[in-house]
């Protein structure tokens, strides 16, 4: 099962046989609308803060993905899961409502596929017959935390990404229909020097080419082999360089190949500066807008990038440098 030094070869294929995508308003304005389960007209989700509203978004997502495949959650073996804020507290008090034994996970905006990867070893090893996991983020949460209190209305350099409200969730299975994950990429941690929290596409770039170059030597695949490469959350600045680096290590990659899902969620138009991020990100637009594509037909092989930046407000404060890393997940879909 092992290729390489970092790739898993599932021999199994783990089903993806359902999944939940929650959105907030702003993402109820984007592109991908028809393909949220649920959609909320405000931040709050009728909650008393960001934080609790950032809960009920995973709650939503796993229970929507649990309805579609008539399962209770007395039958998840396992949550895997994670988000950006501090030791993951809207996933971890998620946790308590959905039930399931529980792994948390902090990869940062790279969290959705780490939770696939892992969630498909477990299926593949017959470590568990159903599994969910899933990733999430809540703009007003986030950016207080990282950044500035949106209220503050502090100005952003064009760099800068909108971190988004949503969430998707996954369920895992050893058999069924829907679309099969086949292999996993695990990431390395790479720090170019950069310290800018405002240009999180820039440094993440060279993670998500650390990876794709490695998911491709040790598969021994070129990557027509897919019909669609899409990063997490690199946006226009960290898609560009991405591109650059790949190009000067050789891996030709069409634009209409690679492309990312920070620049899939939202219209032309919506401030989002260089694009959208946050762990919601990747998760919703892979378990809702790509993973439907692929049920329709026109993808058949995907592989979803994500990608994530390990800081912290407390290593900003400290002149830290932004680690980052990127884990790959192949998806792969036959109509059966």
């Amino acid at each position: 099962m092992l290729r390489g030094q970092r790739t898993w070869v599932f021999d199994q294929r783990p089903v993806i046989i359902s999944t939940g995508t929650v959105g907030g308003p702003f993402e109820a304005e984007g592109l991908l609308t028809n393909d949220f389960d649920l959609l909320h007209g405000d931040l709050w989700l009728k909650q008393d803060s960001y934080e609790k509203a950032h809960k009920v978004l995973l709650e939503e997502a796993c229970q929507k993905a649990m309805e579609k495949a008539e399962l209770q959650k007395e039958q998840i073996q396992f949550l895997l899961a994670g988000d950006l804020i501090n030791q993951i507290t809207p996933t971890s008090f998620a946790s308590k409502t959905i039930g399931a034994p529980y792994l948390g996970l902090f990869g940062a905006c790279s969290t959705s596929m780490e939770g696939l990867a892992l969630g498909a070893f477990l299926v593949n090893s017959k470590g568990a017959k159903y599994l969910l996991t899933g990733a999430s983020s809540h703009n007003s949460a986030v950016e207080k935390q990282f950044r500035y209190p949106t209220e503050y209305g502090g100005q952003k350099p064009p760099t800068a990404q909108w971190t988004v409200t949503g969430a998707g969730a996954a369920l895992l299975s050893d058999s069924g229909v829907g679309p099969r994950v086949t292999s996993a990429t695990i990431g390395r941690v790479i720090d170019m020097g950069l310290s800018d929290p405002f240009n999180m596409g820039g440094a993440m770039a060279p993670a998500a080419v650390d990876t794709i170059e490695a998911h491709l030597k040790e598969r021994n695949i070129d990557p027509s082999y897919y019909d669609l490469i899409v990063t997490g959350d690199l946006g226009q600045i960290g898609h560009e360089v991405s591109l650059d680096l790949l190009n000067n290590h050789g891996i030709k990659i069409d634009n209409n190949l690679y492309q990312d899902c920070g620049l899939m969620i939202y219209r032309q138009g919506q401030p989002v500066l260089a694009g959208a991020s946050g762990a919601g990100c990747s998760a919703t637009v892979v378990y809702g807008h790509l993973l439907n594509r692929m049920k329709k037909g026109e993808i058949k092989r995907l592989l979803v990038v994500a990608t994530g930046a390990l800081l912290s407000p407390l290593s900003f404060l400290q002149k830290e440098t932004i680690p980052c890393i990127a884990h790959a997940v192949s998806i792969e879909y036959e109509s059966e």
